[in-house]
């Protein structure tokens, strides 16, 4: 019988190459989203998730060469298993994610040692599966009959780099925002053993495999089983996993929670449009009219959520508001489960920063910047360049808003921020809950920064309930900013995942 490699087509090699390099990066994009609902998605999380595929491919292909050294047959009939072996990994991440995702979150306190753990725990193996056929596909595209080698080694390397851009361009803009996680695992896996199959045929054994089958029916198992499992988001959008909670106390006064990625990012009643269910939303509402009340004023929203302040203002019909909210998903959420009536305000399906920038004419009594969520912070929207562009969309008297959350026992992110408003603006205050935190507690603040003091100190609102809020006094934030001297954070430097993850 003929060798495997004098019968194999060049351009046949070259598809089994483009579809696993495809796949594999089509994994490495949809761990993102995956691992999103767990631990958020920052510089944190997608450094982990391209370190650890890398890694996997690195060891991958470092196995694959000591495959490639066997005669063609039994190197494709062991590359065949590897992809099976690709398929099944691929096929339980899902199932393994829910699995140790609350084990190891409850046991690695530091958030960025549990992303690399959690990381590594379920999109190693996949990896390193899906960099094992590389060396053994080039290897017998260089050892065919009458070829010239260096243009085979060529279309091989080729084949892998199109391929991963064909799977990257695929996944972001096709599979995750139109079929969704789970749908596209099996898809990744069902072209996992396609290729299997076609490379256990390419080595033409004497006996077909019988365990293969096997597996096969294991992968397509455990695919099968995640798709009937209830999926993790509500809805999955370009930006998010978007959940929505039923946490009413009584059935009938609908209150909903949003959840994006893996934080809160609002709570609305049905029947109270007024009333806040957060710290720092009260503090925004209470802060911004008793600095602006009786009014009208004018408002622009940096982010949407639950819509919750904008959905109370215009229910106290305090004047014209205008929100960027960079999702339309979140925007058709907040329309359908948390009662948003987006005709009674401008709403933009733009991020903040452009938005403001496209509108140089425009001006506002209030600009409000909800862009924090624990370790997850556009850091574009907390530069001293883009508080340069708030202050000159901000009327005579107006004022600027945003929410911080940081530890009481560090603050290192909260002193940069302050320190790089207190370069942009007269007057810079921090406000937070008038209580003492507990150990440990992250703290939600409110930064105010305008040309002038809030003329008062003191305001209780309720977040549901009643609850005081003050203003740091000046000297606290002087000595907040002096103990740390925190550099300005710049579009060329804002380090905000470091400030706000700890030190290693």
């Amino acid at each position: 019988m003929p060798t495997p490699q004098s019968h194999v087509p060049l351009w046949l090699l070259v598809v089994v190459q483009a579809a696993v390099s495809g796949v594999s990066l089509v994994v490495e994009i949809v761990a993102g989203r995956m691992l999103a609902p767990y631990v958020g998605m920052s510089l944190y999380t997608w450094t982990s998730i391209i370190a650890v595929v890398l890694a996997g491919f690195s060891v991958g292909h470092w196995w694959g060469g000591h495959i490639a050294e066997r005669p063609a047959g039994k190197a494709l009939v062991t590359t065949g298993w590897v992809l099976i072996a690709a398929a099944i990994s691929t096929a339980g991440a899902l199932l393994l994610l829910r699995l140790i995702g609350g084990p190891i979150l409850s046991a690695v306190e530091h958030p960025v040692w549990s992303i690399v753990l959690l990381t590594s725990g379920v999109f190693f193996l996949p990896s390193l599966f899906a960099g094992v056929p590389a060396p053994v596909l080039a290897q017998i595209a260089v050892m065919q009959e009458n070829v010239q080698t260096g243009r085979s080694l060529g279309a091989m390397f080729a084949a892998g780099a199109v391929g991963a851009i064909a799977g990257t361009l695929l996944a972001g803009f096709v599979f995750i925002p139109w079929l969704g996680t789970t749908l596209t695992l099996a898809i990744v896996t069902a072209i996992y053993l396609a290729a299997a199959a076609l490379v256990l045929w390419l080595a033409r054994p004497a006996r077909p495999p019988a365990g293969a089958l096997v597996a096969s029916a294991l992968a397509l198992a455990l695919g099968a089983l995640s798709l009937t499992r209830p999926p993790a988001c509500t809805t999955e959008s370009q930006y998010f996993c978007i959940r929505v909670l039923d946490v009413s106390g009584e059935p009938d006064s609908q209150v909903n929670r949003l959840v994006l990625d893996h934080l809160s990012h609002g709570t609305s009643a049905r029947d109270l449009p007024r009333t806040m269910f957060s710290d720092f939303t009260a503090m925004f509402d209470a802060i911004a009219r008793g600095r602006l009340e009786p009014g009208p004023f004018s408002a622009f929203f940096i982010g949407g959520g639950t819509y919750s302040v904008p959905r109370a203002w215009a229910d106290r019909n305090t004047g014209p508001i205008t929100v960027a909210e960079i999702d339309p998903q979140v925007t058709a959420t907040a329309v359908r489960d948390f009662w948003l009536e987006p005709d009674r305000m401008t709403i933009l399906d733009e991020d903040a920063r452009v938005a403001l920038r496209k509108r140089p004419g425009d001006r506002y009594d209030v600009i409000v910047g909800d862009a924090f969520g624990d370790i997850a912070v556009p850091p574009h929207l907390i530069t001293r360049e883009f508080f340069q562009l708030v202050r000159s969309r901000l009327s005579p008297d107006g004022i600027f808003l945003m929410n911080v959350i940081d530890f009481p026992g560090r603050m290192a992110a909260l002193s940069a921020i302050a320190a790089t408003l207190q370069a942009v603006f007269e007057s810079v205050e921090i406000w937070t809950e008038e209580s003492l935190p507990a150990p440990g507690e992250q703290r939600v603040f409110v930064l105010v920064a305008a040309n002038k003091l809030t003329p008062f100190s003191v305001v209780t609102a309720a977040a549901p309930d009643p609850t005081r809020f003050a203003a740091m006094a000046q000297s606290f934030t002087d000595r907040l900013i002096a103990r740390s001297s925190p550099a300005l954070l710049t579009d060329d430097y804002a380090p905000i995942d470091r400030l706000l993850g700890g030190r290693f």
